[in-house]
């Protein structure tokens, strides 16, 4: 709503055919960039086309190293182009590339873009926010009052791709696929103006393509003070699901219970069986509790294996947030009160279309929150705001329309 150059880009390159996804899956790239005149627009743009091109060039059979790889030579590219043009220099870009694996997803990432997942009614953010905000909580240098209060500022970002020649990528994953899962990713024009349970609910509520746009349309009647990109996916074939969790099996660690112990518990309770068929009970109660206290020490042994194994076998330590965002009156409330003053405001001008049409969705929306159906009164009153909104940018891509400042 603000901004008259759109520096945000994205990618959606899918896998051709079943081999191509057991190699590669399918990736998804978001890009928001940064830097005066039309550099910011350049940097997310050559993040997005030279991330698939350097990947698909680069996995040999290791997708998630391949992916962190792009990335690290997507970066050198930008900062070469940067370096070559002086009206270029220090442009950047953030980036989050999510790779739909047979393992799972996978994440490498730079910068405040965000990548969520939807499962049921918790959303979690797999990503962290390389920002100024966010490292200074993880080192305990700032209160939560202080990040209240807005006193560190949210838009510092502490890493991109492109002003330097290198850069850390976080690589994060891979997390389990289950049917019916939603990912989403986002540039920060999205993020910082609707909360995660926000997200979630819309992402929850409706289908794919109406919670893209609802999310949009709110963000921009929310301000829309920076570009919004939004990218979802949602995991619905069986192949992928239940080819992910074979994967996922295939690569747990086995973990063998320790011969040592075995042997000590073995000659032991032996003995003692044998010391007792002789009457020698108190040695032989000495060799079953040697038994008994080396198989315990085994097991103990092979648990502590396992889950050290399990954890190494994870990148990254994501996720790093997580919401449960079911509908609520209050949510529905915000809506409707953002539904009336579009419509006042249209209403006033003589510019309000299908009246009828809009007045029986809010009556319908109105009696879904008296029954506490929140999930219906979302989707009536999603319905009219997007509707809405849709007439007012036909309007404003006819003639110089007024702008709208809520």
């Amino acid at each position: 709503m603000r901004r008259s150059a759109n520096q945000d880009n994205f990618a959606i390159v899918l896998a051709e055919n079943r081999e191509h996804w057991e190699r590669s899956g399918h990736l998804l790239i978001v890009a928001d960039g940064m830097g005066a005149h039309a550099a910011g627009e350049l940097a997310s743009r050559l993040s997005v086309d030279l991330i698939p091109h350097h990947y698909a060039k680069l996995n040999r059979g290791d997708a998630p190293a391949a992916l962190l790889r792009s990335l690290e030579e997507a970066n050198s590219e930008i900062f070469r182009k940067g370096q070559a043009n002086p009206e270029f220099r220090n442009m950047g870009t953030t980036t989050c590339a999510l790779a739909i694996l047979p393992e799972g997803a996978v994440i490498a990432h730079v910068g405040d873009s965000r990548v969520y997942r939807l499962r049921g009614t918790t959303i979690e953010q797999l990503t962290f926010d390389h920002s100024l905000v966010w490292e200074m909580r993880a080192s305990g240098e700032v209160s939560e009052e202080a990040l209240r209060n807005n006193a560190i500022p949210k838009n510092v970002i502490t890493r991109s791709l492109g002003p330097s020649p290198t850069v850390a990528i976080d690589l994060e994953g891979p997390f389990p696929l289950q049917r019916g899962d939603r990912f989403l990713l986002c540039s920060d024009g999205l993020s910082g103006q609707l909360t995660d349970e926000e997200i979630g609910v819309l992402l929850g509520t409706l289908d794919l393509q109406a919670a893209v746009q609802a999310m949009i349309d709110l963000a921009n009647l929310r301000g829309g003070p920076d570009n919004i990109t939004v990218v979802v996916a949602d995991i619905v074939g069986d192949a992928i699901v239940n080819k992910g969790a074979a994967a996922a099996a295939a690569n747990q660690p086995v973990v063998h219970y320790p011969v040592s112990f075995a042997v000590v518990a073995a000659i032991c309770g032996l003995a003692g069986v044998v010391l007792a068929m002789l009457r020698q009970f108190p040695l032989a109660a000495i060799g079953a509790i040697i038994a008994l206290v080396a198989g315990i020490s085994g097991w103990i042994k092979t648990q502590l294996d396992s889950s050290s194994r399990s954890r190494t076998d994870h990148l990254g330590k994501g996720p790093y947030r997580k919401f449960q965002c079911k509908p609520t009156v209050e949510f529905c409330k915000q809506l409707l009160g953002v539904i009336n003053e579009l419509k006042d405001w249209l209403e006033q001008r003589g510019q309000l279309s299908d009246e009828a049409l809009i007045r029986s969705k809010i009556d319908a929306g109105n009696q879904a929150m008296a029954t506490k159906d929140y999930r219906t009164a979302i989707k009536n009153f999603v319905e009219v705001m997007t509707a809405i909104m849709k007439d007012i940018k036909s309007r404003s891509d006819d003639s110089d329309a007024e702008s709208i400042d809520y």
